[in-house]
Formats: C-alpha cells, structure tokens, sequence
C-alpha cells in the first residue's frame, strides 16, 4: 500500500489523558464480574483473609505474576496483530512508554479495522474476562480479583475502542508513539 496516496488522520491522546478517561471503564468491570460473584457467593471474607496473611513469599509470587500478566497482556496484542500482518511478527514491536512507564505493544503494518480491533480486545478477553468468568462459576475470589484487575488494565484498550466506533470499513495503523491510530482514507 502506497501511504501517499491515503488521506491520513490521527486520533490519539497522550498516556495521561488516557489514564484519566479510561476511569469511567472501571465501574462496568465491578458490576459485569463482582456483583455476579457477590450475589452467587457472597463476599469471600475467608478466601481474602487467607490470601492477605499468606506470607511474604505468597505476595512476592503474586505480584510476579501480575507483573507477567502485564507483559502477556502487550504479548497478546502482538501475536493477534501478528496474524493479520503481511509480515507477522517482524512488524510488531514492543517497548515502554519513558514518561508514564506504560508499556505498550506497536504493529508498523496499516491494517482493516475490525483486525485492529480484535488485536485490541484479545488481551482482556484472555486475562480479564475468562478468569473472572472461570472465578464466578467456581467460587474462587483470588481468580476473581486477578481477572478484574486484568479487566481493569484493559481500560486503555477499551477507550481505544470506544474512539474507533465510526470507523467502518477503514484502514488503521496503529500509532508508534501515542495511544491511539491513524485512520488511512483514499484521497
């Protein structure tokens, strides 16, 4: 694709003013998996409890495995864009944002929107959604609370989404520097 000859127009916002929009994507993230939980099983006092006073060695595991949850979140986003890419992974690249230390996963290829979208949405399918999902049918709170925070980490993707909502049918890039896209419309 000749990028010249497309009419290019940007929508991004800085890390920031996505941190601050991204707020009202919380609340809905509570109801969709806490509030099913609560009224199945009630509040996990016992579960919670135990978790808090499991150790010093617990907590570290814990917050390693948030810690992987982040990267597997932006490897995610990779390999799905990977797949709708000409060049797969070599067009994906991945890195931290130095100001607000985000780390973000960027694919260099133009792409139809409704793959750009999917590469979007995968990572809280897979580590938010399904885990709570799996938590609410078995009872388990800690899974519970792994999944909405990974529900939670999404809100970024999902207020990216929100901004694509017009777009049908188009071309998108995602941006290399900024939270957001360039939409490519033939001039």
């Amino acid at each position: 694709m000749e990028e010249d000859k497309y009419q290019k127009d940007e929508h991004t916002i800085s890390a920031l003013e996505g941190n601050i929009k991204a707020l009202p994507f919380l609340i809905p993230v509570v109801f969709l998996f806490g509030i099913p939980f609560y009224l199945i099983w009630g509040f996990p006092f016992g579960q919670l409890t135990e978790f808090a006073n499991s150790g010093m060695f617990r907590i570290v595991v814990n917050l390693a495995i948030f810690a992987a949850g982040i990267v597997l979140h932006e490897l995610i986003h990779g390999l799905t864009w990977a797949v709708f890419s000409k060049n797969g992974l070599k067009s994906i690249r991945f890195g931290m944002l130095k100001p607000s230390m985000t780390p973000y996963c960027h694919c260099k290829e133009i792409m139809r929107v409704n793959d750009y979208r999917i590469g979007i949405i995968m990572p809280a399918i897979i580590t938010g959604f399904i885990p709570s999902i799996i938590a609410i049918a078995i009872g388990n709170s800690v899974l519970l609370v792994f999944g909405m925070l990974f529900s939670i980490a999404a809100a970024g993707d999902f207020m990216v989404l929100w901004m694509l909502r017009k777009e049908r049918n188009s071309l998108v890039k995602d941006h290399p520097s900024r939270i957001g896209y360039v939409v490519y419309k033939e001039a």
